[in-house]
């Protein structure tokens, strides 16, 4: 098989109301372009499949540390012991586990048959104006799976959209735009330095794909919505919002229809402990609403449509 026919995906998620207009089941590829030091999904960043332990349905068998071909597992005091370097990822512990706590995160899909399976959701797509939404890591690392995947689910009457960082080659991106009804593009950090330091990569690349989506959704009539997430010491800054917000209103040609400010999160700690990696913002707390509130009001005074800003996500209760 091609690139083309089949490809890596970490989850399928349905019933979401984030990721799009309407009701959509949202398919998170594995891999991603940047490595983002607040990343909510640490298994998307790899492309490779990966194996991790739910330390709350291990029985303590060890029937996956007997039949592991490489020796890379070993049950001590404080869990799993996973090595890496060793651990091939071939799912012999995840077939033997009785418990399931051993899970593989990445399964190889066939672009058609995946299309099969998030039609399974289409009266609720065609009931409330959603659709299926390719999100990741990044899925323009796999773009002609993805835009194969896209193709298969509109043959099928199913409303489709891309979400992407923009941190690809325009090839990769125009795949994925032409299969896609609706576009979502981060817009994290607008200085390059910063950009570099928090995410692995300057923003030129980002920048410019932004302004070739707009171009496109503003030739086709696609809607485009832009996100950024409001990070503690690295986006939420009064200066970043009002820089992306001039970036918007210069460069996007009237083409966005919506701008997301999305509150920091901190439900992903144990993902980083199920795979033995540390967060950095481990400590970190929800943000204030009135920093949230704050943030909209700079982000609506920065040369943008004032309608198109809007705020979500949890923040933290007052006197905490």
């Amino acid at each position: 098989m091609t690139k083309q026919d089949t490809g890596t995906i970490l989850e399928i998620l349905r019933m979401s109301t984030e990721d799009g207009p309407g009701i959509r089941t949202t398919i998170f590829f594995k891999g991603c372009t940047l490595k983002c030091l607040w990343c909510h999904n640490p298994e998307s960043i790899s492309p490779k499949p990966q194996i991790q332990w739910a330390e709350s349905r291990c029985i303590g068998c060890k029937s996956c540390i007997a039949v592991c071909p490489n020796s890379a597992l070993g049950l001590g005091p404080k869990g799993m012991d996973i090595d890496r370097a060793a651990c091939k990822a071939c799912g012999a512990c995840v077939d033997e586990c009785p418990a399931t706590a051993m899970e593989m995160l990445g399964q190889q899909w066939e672009a058609g048959a995946l299309a099969d399976e998030a039609a399974k959701d289409k009266v609720y797509f065609d009931q409330s104006g959603g659709g299926i939404t390719v999100s990741g890591g990044e899925p323009t690392m796999q773009a002609p799976f993805a835009a194969a995947f896209l193709k298969e689910c509109r043959q099928r009457g199913i409303s489709t959209a891309v979400d992407t960082c923009g941190q690809c080659g325009p090839k990769e991106l125009d795949l994925l735009l032409e299969q896609a009804d609706h576009i979502l593009f981060d817009i994290k950090i607008m200085d390059e330095k910063l950009h570099r330091e928090f995410t692995g990569h300057g923003n030129e690349k980002i920048l410019a794909s932004c302004i070739r989506a707009a171009d496109h959704a503003k030739k086709t009539g696609k809607k485009m919505w832009i996100r950024t997430p409001i990070i503690p010491g690295a986006t939420d800054s009064q200066q970043n919002i009002a820089d992306i917000g001039g970036f918007i209103a210069k460069n996007l040609n009237n083409a966005v229809e919506r701008w997301d400010l999305c509150a920091f999160n901190n439900l992903c700690k144990d993902k980083y402990l199920r795979l033995g990696q540390i967060w950095e913002y481990e400590k970190e707390e929800l943000l204030e609403k009135a920093l949230m509130e704050k943030l909209a009001k700079t982000a609506k005074k920065s040369g943008v449509n004032q309608q198109i800003v809007r705020w979500s996500g949890a923040t933290r209760l007052e006197g905490e």
